[in-house]
């Protein structure tokens, strides 16, 4: 199986490249609309600030590219967001494939800390539909890093609580996101990742 990892100016790139190894996986890192049209998986991760990796996509043409694919693709973390119709983060338009705006948190009490930072669980995700991130899943705990969240829409397949509920997974399609970090998750991670290897592309 060919994995391709986008190659854009995002942090902890290569966190999911090795955690991809350890599985058994030699992902490319890449670029190259050719190569991620090629791929059997595409995997779009990161952490950074919105605006300006929408300006990178932009000038790289990766923001024509990566809505245009075919295959499974999973966005992890700004990933997600940036999968998004806007973020708060830096004002700016998205990719736009899911129908959704990405919102800052704000807290509503003195013990609410931004970023969201830690280990929190998933819940009400779709694991007995098909395709899943979540098979064989019931509440587990999952890592997460960020300032800004997608608020529950239509394309939720699972739940978070902090401040108040979020989108801490989404699907549309061949597009799953995750706003967690799988690659930091330990066995969840992984089987999450393996899951999302494991998706059959003709039946999304």
């Amino acid at each position: 199986m060919k994995v391709a990892v986008v190659k854009y100016n995002a942090g902890n790139i290569f966190s999911v490249i090795h955690a991809l190894k350890r599985m058994g996986v030699d992902p490319i890192l890449t670029d190259s609309a050719e190569e991620l049209r090629g791929a059997d998986r595409v995997i779009f991760p990161g952490q950074g600030e919105a605006s300006s990796a929408m300006h990178y996509l932009r000038e790289s043409g990766l923001d024509r590219i990566i809505p245009t694919l075919t295959q499974p693709v999973l966005g992890i973390c700004i990933g997600q967001q940036l999968m998004c119709r806007h973020s708060e983060e830096g004002d700016v338009d998205c990719l736009g494939i899911f129908d959704a705006d990405v919102k800052r948190f704000r807290p509503l009490r003195h013990e609410d800390k931004i970023p969201h930072m830690g280990w929190n669980q998933i819940q009400n995700h779709t694991a007995d539909s098909e395709p899943s991130l979540f098979k064989g899943m019931d509440g587990e705990y999952v890592y997460f890093v960020h300032s800004y969240y997608v608020p529950l829409c239509e394309h939720t397949t699972a739940v978070t609580e902090y401040i108040h509920p979020f989108s801490s997974a989404m699907q549309k399609g061949n597009f799953y996101a995750t706003q967690f970090h799988p690659e930091k998750s330990g066995r969840t991670g992984q089987q999450i990742l393996s899951n999302f290897l494991a998706v059959d592309a003709a039946n999304r």
